[in-house]
């Protein structure tokens, strides 16, 4: 009997705008060399429109998948409730697992300790399975290249839509000065954060913090 192996990887974890999309792949063990004929390899390495065809190459390939999104509410919400992201992540990562009901799932670790995301992850599992988890694995492991390949192209398709309703809000990720100009022209228009936003993320809350001390300078220079 043929076994099944799971690959998961995420798309947008740093990102300060849109949805963290976690992606799980499962195929039968002995179907797996089809993926590395298809070219697959880790989402960063491809250009969106190899992306973008290879999405529905693999999805024709595989026996299932799932895809779950993490709303910048549910983050913010964990993060006020003193929760930890990595935290947040396994547990979702888990259901997938759940679901999926694989033999072994190889995952792209979250933290540099890959025993310590195994025994945190193991105990929410209710199927019996190996847990491989490694920095990397979305360049190592073909189902993960998969996984790491969905997770992308649903984040990008999201974005997009979201750029048809706000804007051009860029990548999302802090770092791009696009999402920056974003960020700041909002709040400076409409005096907080759209629903899009991580509100919890450095980059907004100092965007927020620098603009109450601005009004408080202001009124000062009122009186």
């Amino acid at each position: 009997m043929a076994k099944l192996i799971l690959g998961i990887d995420e798309a947008g974890r740093g990102a300060v705008i849109g949805p963290l999309v976690i992606a799980g792949a499962l195929i039968e063990d002995s179907k797996a060399l089809e993926l590395v004929k298809l070219g697959v390899k880790d989402s960063k390495k491809l250009t969106p429109k190899q992306r973008a065809d290879l999405y529905h190459r693999i999805r024709s390939k595989i026996k299932s998948h799932r895809i779950v999104k993490i709303s910048p509410e549910e983050i913010d919400t964990n993060k006020r409730a003193d929760g930890n992201l990595n935290a947040l992540e396994l547990s979702h990562m888990a259901k997938i697992i759940n679901e999926l009901k694989p033999d072994v799932v190889y995952l792209d670790s979250i933290e540099a300790n890959t025993l310590s995301v195994v025994a945190k992850l193991t105990p929410q599992l209710k199927v019996d399975c190996k847990i491989i988890a490694e920095c990397g694995a979305d360049d190592t492991y073909p189902i993960v290249s998969a996984a790491s390949i969905l997770a992308k192209v649903d984040r990008d398709d999201d974005v997009a839509s979201l750029k048809h309703l706000y804007g051009d809000i860029g990548s999302g990720y802090p770092s791009d000065p696009r999402t920056q100009t974003f960020l700041s022209n909002w709040l400076n228009d409409h005096n907080s954060f759209p629903k899009i936003v991580r509100t919890t993320w450095e980059t907004a809350s100092n965007l927020v913090g620098k603009a109450k001390q601005k009004q408080l300078g202001d009124y000062v220079n009122e009186i």
